[in-house]
């Protein structure tokens, strides 16, 4: 089980993100396009580094969704690898068994 303060420092990032990725994208595309001015690009990129630091996704963590756990994590299923392995063996997630050979 992860600590409260991570899960909800994550929680905050992740609105931070969706609150800047419009202004985000606008920006690194501004930058990246080749006919830009430089003094534009300039412009862009000084705005750019103006934006929260945790407003990029960069910074997002994949966790747990259940206990929020960060690491061991199976994206496909959103759980991490003992949780995911509990629900298995449980037979909890449909679709899923123990591989026997």
């Amino acid at each position: 089980m992860a600590k409260k303060s991570l899960v909800n420092r994550q929680a905050r990032r992740e609105e931070l993100v969706a609150r800047h990725a419009g202004a985000r994208v606008e920006l690194k595309r501004v930058v990246a396009h080749p006919d830009t001015d430089p003094d534009v690009r300039a412009e862009a990129v000084r705005r750019l580094s103006l934006l929260p630091r945790d407003s990029s996704p960069v910074r997002l963590r994949s966790r747990d969704q259940t206990d929020g756990r960060p690491r061991g994590m199976l994206t496909r299923f959103g759980l991490s690898r003992v949780r995911f392995r509990e629900l298995a063996l449980r037979g909890d997630m449909p679709g899923v068994r123990k591989a026997s050979w």
